[in-house]
Parts: C-alpha cells; structure tokens; sequence
C-alpha cells in the first residue's frame, strides 16, 4: 500500500472520523472481568486482551461508536433483560471514567457536537431483540436508557421474527414483530438488521417508516454467508434512506475452504476484500447508503491487516488506491451513518403527533393472560 494513501487516509479521517455501527466491548469486559474497569483501564494500550481502548480508537480516526449492549440467546426473560442493563451500565461507566475522550451521544446533533469538541461520540445499540422480553414497555425503557437501535435478532429466532441463523418459525416477522418496529419507528430507534433472515429483512423494510440500518453486514454476492446481505435486500436502502455498514468478519467476508482453520482463514481476510464488499455494496446500494461496522471485540480472529480499531486508516487507504473520492469517503465514514440518525429523529417527531405508545402484548401458548 503506498505510502501516500495512508497519510491522505488519516488527513481525510481527522475531517470525517468513521462512525462504526458495532463493537462488543461491554460484552468482553463482561466475560473477561466481570465489569471491573480498573482491570481493563481502556486509557492505556490493552492489546494483550482486547480489540479496542482508546489510544486506538484515537489512532483509527474513530469519531462515534455504537457501543453494542449485546445479550446472548443464553440468556432469556427477565435474565436477559437484567443482562441488557448491566451492558448499558458498562457503557456509561465507560464514558464517565474517560470525560476527556468519551462522550454520550443520544442524537445526531450530539455526535456532531462531541465531534466538534474532539471526543469519540459514545452511542448504544442493543443486539439480540430477546433482551426486550416481548415487551414494548422494556423497548421504550430502553430508549429512555440511551439505546439507539435493536438488532432485531441475534443468532436464534425471537418469539417474533426469524434470525438468519436459524431455522424459519414465522416466515420473517410475526404481527407484534411489525408492532416492535412501529414502536421504534415512534421512538426514533433505529431498526437493525443484521443477524436477521431475509424474510424478516423484507418484513421491516415493507412495514418500517424510517431508514433501517444493517449494523455490521457485508455482500452476500460477494460471500454467500447468511449473516451477510443479499443484493435484492441492498437494492432496496435508496427508497427506504437505510445505510449497510460493511463488517470485517473474516468468514463472514471470505468462503471458509476445506479443512481451514478460522486463523487460517483470517490471514486471507484483507482491507482489499473488505473493500470488495463495499465496492459492490456501493455499486447496488449506492454511496448514500453504505458504511461501516467492524465488529471488533464480538469474534475471536480478524483480517490480517486490520486487527484491532486503529486499523480503518488502512481500509480507507485502500479505498484512496481505487479512485474513491473524498467526498464519498465522507459518506462512508461519517455523514451517512449521521443522517440516518437524524431521519429516524424526524420521523419519530411526525409519528409522535399522531400516534402513542403501543400497548400491544404478545401472548405465547402456555402464558397466563396479562
């Protein structure tokens, strides 16, 4: 990779840093140590353990985080709930042990301004739609709490919408799964659909009346995972304003060969397959509609040249080497991923003018009415 590129790359990232749409952080230092920050102090380099701290958010040119408050399928009912709340904590201890660098970011308007102030936009999504516990009160308590979008699944079906790593149940989303995503459409939480299967992705984007996002996806043209996104999906984010942040997952990004190992795979796994991704994202969805979601904390291995959060100079650089302008990086970076925010507020405003909060329940065979 040139020289040139890589320092045109961290010029670019000073003016528009990467918003990035998922890293599992909370997550790690749940089951690394149990929460006790003192142990993994991210103010210093914690390479030996993690993907993430902030001299390499600082060093990658990362201006906003969606800090996944992720809860495994492990956990269900009341217990995930309690899970979700503990990952939320995390977060804000996070950001109130690290003022200088760390900011809450509930709006748009707020990552501009933590932007402008010099610190890393510190925003939260919730992975896994069992944390909510089909509960549209636990959805709005959570958006009271700061969680700006839901996956709508994780790796296992929700009681009400199908996971693309499961076997189907419902077809895509039940009748209360549409309901969740009015609720969040008037609560201007984003809609996330990664993790989810292409039924349920059509059943949002068919039901939604505000841009979706796709948290951490890439092609599925390009590698037919089914955690990635199919094309006929992608071909549909310009009328609906949704942004599929591209991830780095080696295999979700590369075709596993026969009898490879994941560490084997992962040092096939580049920037420039990356950026093969998001050619063709790009080259379907459009400029407007695409972004980034590493992934960084949530899996065990990662591309070779992109190891940890100070590696998207090199993603970017690589981009610079295939004649992407300046401004479309601009959009991939920074402003699409601010703009879908902001869409999802101003529709949120509208609703809000007609429409209350849903008191619509889920009842499973076996339950007790309530």
């Amino acid at each position: 990779m040139a020289a040139d590129h890589l320092a045109r790359a961290h010029e670019l990232l000073k003016a528009h840093p990467v918003v990035d749409g998922h890293n599992d952080l909370p997550w790690a230092l749940r089951k690394q140590v149990a929460y006790d920050l003192d142990r993994r102090d991210v103010a210093v380099d914690q390479s030996a353990h993690l993907h993430t701290d902030i001299p390499r958010l600082r060093a990658g040119g990362v201006g906003a985080q969606f800090w996944s408050v992720y809860v495994s399928t492990e956990h269900a009912g009341d217990d995930a709930v309690s899970a979700v709340l503990e990952q939320i904590d995390c977060v804000k201890r996070l950001v109130a042990a690290h003022p200088a660098d760390l900011k809450l970011a509930l709006t748009a308007d707020d990552m501009e301004a933590a932007r402008a102030e010099g610190k890393i936009a510190s925003l939260m999504g919730a992975e896994g739609g069992h944390c909510i516990n089909n509960s549209l009160a636990t959805l709005r308590a959570l958006h009271e709490l700061g969680v700006r979008y839901l996956t709508l699944t994780h790796n296992d079906n929700t009681d009400w919408a199908d996971s693309a790593t499961d076997e189907p149940a419902h077809d895509g989303l039940t009748d209360f799964g549409e309901e969740v995503v009015r609720e969040m459409n008037r609560l201007g939480m984003l809609v996330d659909l990664s993790h989810v299967a292409p039924a349920t992705m059509h059943d949002a984007l068919r039901v939604t009346e505000a841009p979706v996002i796709f948290s951490h996806s890439s092609s599925r043209a390009m590698n037919d995972h089914p955690r990635n996104i199919p094309d006929d999906v992608l071909a549909q984010l310009p009328a609906n304003g949704g942004v599929a942040m591209a991830t780095f997952v080696p295999k979700f990004i590369l075709e596993r060969r026969p009898d490879e190992t994941e560490e084997e795979q992962a040092r096939r796994a580049t920037a420039a397959v990356v950026a093969d991704h998001l050619d063709h994202m790009r080259e379907v969805a459009g400029i407007e509609h695409i972004g980034i979601g590493g992934d960084y904390d949530g899996v065990p291995v990662t591309p070779v040249d992109m190891s940890d959060v100070s590696s998207y100079p090199t993603l970017v650089a690589e981009l610079l080497r295939r004649n992407w302008s300046e401004s479309d990086l601009a959009r991939l970076t920074w402003r699409n991923a601010v703009r879908v925010l902001k869409d999802a507020e101003s529709v949120a405003t509208d609703i809000s003018t007609h429409r209350g909060a849903s008191i619509r329940t889920l009842q499973l065979p076996g339950d007790a009415a309530h």
